[in-house]
């Protein structure tokens, strides 16, 4: 074989193995985007829209993951869940009468089921995306709620505002303390779910 024919056959292998290589780590990211969009749902999106690339999300998304993965939170005894399940209604109860007061003690009161179950609640961006992991596909109803109680604290918002803020607190409040919070909903304080 001819020194020509053998630098070749190297050079044709060094680019099939670099070629493999490169389908490796494109397989790889692709299957980690998956992963990632089908755990996150609508929120990836949101991340890639929010830092300007797939690229900068994923990192988030999974720095996110990292630092969920350092906390322990863990589930509320039937006790403190039937305890909380009373005063959400007791909130929703309210709100025809006092729509701002409903908003403030729903925002309240999810940050105390946020606490209790172990998640930091100093920071709000830091406890939407604490539950960005856990709870993905409603995280985007707790940031809409959020910002309109910040909005009835500042006197901006109306009473459908009011309305749409303690539906989706709603929401949160089931998904925490796994319950459905509903008056008459076939669950009884004291009741496993």
């Amino acid at each position: 074989m001819s020194t020509l024919a053998t630098i070749l056959i190297v050079v044709l292998a060094a680019v099939a193995v670099g070629a493999l290589l490169l389908l490796g780590i494109a397989t790889f990211r692709n299957r980690k985007r998956e992963r990632l969009q089908r755990e996150f749902g609508a929120e990836y999106q949101r991340a890639v829209a929010r830092s300007g690339g797939q690229d900068a999300a994923e990192d988030d998304l999974a720095e996110r993951r990292r630092q969920r993965s350092k906390l322990h939170i863990r589930d509320l005894d039937p006790a403190r869940r039937d305890h909380y399940v009373q005063r959400w209604r007791a909130v929703e109860s309210q709100f025809v009468a006092h729509p701002v007061a409903a908003v403030a003690d729903a925002d309240q009161l999810v940050t105390e089921i946020m606490a209790e179950r172990g998640y930091p609640v100093h920071d709000f961006e830091r406890q939407a995306a604490d539950v960005s992991v856990d709870y993905p596909d409603i995280v985007e109803n707790y940031r809409l709620a959020h910002g309109i109680a910040v909005r009835t604290r500042e006197g901006t918002a109306t009473t459908e505002d009011h309305r749409q803020a303690v539906v989706h607190y709603r929401t949160l409040c089931e998904q925490l303390l796994g319950a459905d919070v509903r008056p008459g909903a076939g669950w009884t304080a004291g009741e496993s779910r």
